[in-house]
């Protein structure tokens, strides 16, 4: 089982999410974060003063089988890539060797389906 974080632009949310559900994958955790990253710099002012913003992104989770997890990574890069110059995001891909759900106590399985 695979861990897959990917961190991209707000506005390729739903193109990534429309991706992901033609592979059949809907469970998705998201999070609205902010980036601070030197690679991209985001210029700003505040009573006068300029200083370099955080950027907003959204980090998506997600669970799938070892054997899909290269499909899956291919298909989120396809989806967040922009013609824009800057950072489209990252994303990282874990082994993972268990998950278990609270209420019940189940071990999941994500197998090739």
């Amino acid at each position: 089982m695979v861990k897959i974080e990917a961190v991209i632009r707000p506005h390729k949310l739903d193109d990534v999410k429309a991706a992901l559900e033609s592979l059949a994958i809907e469970d998705i955790t998201l999070y609205e974060i902010l980036d601070h990253s030197p690679r991209v710099v985001h210029p700003a002012a505040y009573r006068g003063r300029q200083y370099l913003a955080d950027i907003p992104r959204v980090k998506l989770e997600l669970l799938v089988s070892s054997e899909r997890a290269d499909e899956v990574i291919d298909t989120v890069l396809r989806a967040a890539r922009t013609s824009v110059p800057g950072d489209d995001g990252t994303i990282l891909a874990y082994e993972l060797t268990d998950a278990v759900r609270i209420r019940s106590g189940a071990r999941l399985q994500y197998t090739l389906a």
